[in-house]
This record gives C-alpha cells, structure tokens and sequence, in this order.
C-alpha cells in the first residue's frame, strides 16, 4: 500500500469536460478535467481548417533578412 501522507488524492472516476459536456471519465489526481480542443471540435479532423499562408516562410525569411534566393 502507498504510504498516505505523500502519495496525492486519486479520483479514479474524473470527468473529462469540453464545452460544458462530459465526455469520459478517466482515472486522475484532479477531480475533474476541463479540455479545450479534443477530437471532436479541432478544426483538423471536423474539416473546418483554413490555411492561410499568402507568402511562402523562406520567402518571407529571405525577405525579412535580405538574402538572395538562387533563382534570383
């Protein structure tokens, strides 16, 4: 058995809470769990990804720093 004066509390059945819905219960030192992004409302797998990139990074670093790119 651990001792019980330095082993922290376990809560063996945590919430996982997102947007205020529970989404699972794990086993945790914390009594509950908030998330922010999981699985279901990250922008990669729910297909809402914007990509924005007007200019390329080497581009951009070659310009930031003046360097000549080969093609140039």
């Amino acid at each position: 058995m651990p001792k019980p004066e330095i082993h922290p509390t376990w809560f063996p059945d945590a919430p996982v809470i997102c947007e205020g819905k529970t989404l699972c219960s794990i086993g945790s030192t914390k009594p509950q769990l908030q998330l922010d992004v999981w699985l279901g409302n990250h922008p990669f797998y729910t297909n809402s990804q914007t990509l924005v990139d007007s200019e390329g990074r080497v581009e951009r670093f070659m310009k930031k720093y003046g360097l000549q790119t080969k093609d140039n």
